[in-house]
């Protein structure tokens, strides 16, 4: 099945650039500028991050980020790490991406976030030329800092919104961090028309969800591995939040592997994505981190395939559910859908006949 997944045109909506960088390229920036980092050797250095990450936590989840925003201060290093980006979407055949990443977490030794949105956005359309990936970007802020800088970032966002950053997220932990913290910058998001995604419902509950959407106006959700707890309406299945979502069409963009390693499943035969994807929940399948999960989208399909029975149908209906969920433009999600997706499957299917 993993040649037939390999061929399958794929979307990825969740995508963390400082958290999807190749060991190898880590390993020859870090010597180049004089940073210590765990391992010199790219298979030792992987393994690393992935011991670090797999431990049930997501503070302890995101701790291998030091090292990899550390690598990343000077435009010719985000350039080749954004490049190398796109071409890892290509080898797995995703058609259309959109990479997030904190720009303010890149200005430690000089440069602006304009400068940092340049360098990433040169190196992306130079992997795009090269392999045919259409990509985009999403600004994110974190949760735990101060939300002026939260205000800064979108600002910046909506000034490059005719350069290919194409929304907004919050990361981070969600643990004593709620997103209405935040609501100077998504009043501002809102304002503005611009695009929000919003990391909920992953280490805190339905409140964080709940607040995403209502308070902030998140047009999608990242994880919402907790919307499960919803049941508040008695006698039904789901609650006022779940069926708020569903009715809505809010997509979800689910995450199998980082989800057990940051401990918001503890199983993935657990995992409620097949409960949305059969409820119809407008549901993506992503990767997260490529790095710290040791992980890329093939791999995420078969894990999906293995687990819950997935066939070819329902791999389209994920790619689909991806594209009408995409923060591109209409014309592109309808050309994605009609001239990439439908007939890429079409072809796996004859393939497999």
């Amino acid at each position: 099945m993993r040649d037939k997944i390999q061929n399958m045109p794929k979307v990825q909506l969740h995508d963390h650039l400082d958290g999807g960088l190749r060991p190898e390229t880590i390993i020859e920036l870090a010597d180049e500028r004089g940073i210590d980092i765990p391992a010199s050797d790219a298979v030792e250095l992987g393994e690393w991050f992935y011991r670090g990450a797999a431990q049930g936590d997501l503070p302890r989840y995101l701790e291998g980020f030091a090292v990899t925003t550390g690598v990343m201060q000077d435009v010719s290093a985000l350039k080749r790490i954004a490049k190398e980006h796109v071409e890892g979407l290509a080898r797995v055949g995703v058609v259309y991406g959109e990479i997030r990443f904190a720009p303010v977490l890149h200005t430690f030794e000089g440069l602006t976030m304009e400068e940092v949105l340049e360098a990433v956005l040169d190196g992306i359309s130079e992997g795009s030329r090269e392999t045919g990936v259409i990509a985009r970007i999403i600004v994110c802020s974190l949760r735990h800092m101060d939300p002026k800088i939260s205000l800064d970032s979108a600002k910046v966002a909506v000034q490059f919104r005719d350069r290919g950053v194409v929304g907004f997220d919050l990361a981070g932990d969600e643990s004593g961090h709620p997103p209405a913290d935040h609501i100077e910058a998504f009043q501002f998001l809102r304002k503005s028309n611009f695009n929000i995604t919003i990391h909920a419902g992953e280490a805190f509950g339905l409140s964080s969800i709940w607040q995403a959407i209502q308070h902030c106006g998140a047009h999608r959700i990242g994880h919402a591995t907790r919307l499960v707890e919803d049941d508040t309406v008695p006698g039904n299945h789901r609650g006022t939040l779940g069926e708020y979502i569903l009715d809505h069409r809010i997509p979800l963009e689910m995450c199998l592997s980082s989800n057990l390693h940051t401990g918001a499943v503890t199983d993935l035969k657990n995992h409620p994505f097949p409960r949305y994807l059969k409820e119809g929940y407008r549901v993506a399948l992503n990767v997260d981190n490529t790095l710290m999960s040791k992980t890329d989208l093939t791999r995420e399909w078969e894990l999906a395939h293995d687990l819950f029975s997935l066939g070819i149908d329902d791999f389209e209906r994920i790619a689909i559910n991806a594209v009408k969920g995409a923060f591109c433009e209409h014309s592109l999600r309808r050309e994605l859908i009609q001239d990439v997706i439908v007939p890429g499957f079409a072809r796996v299917r004859g393939e497999a006949s």
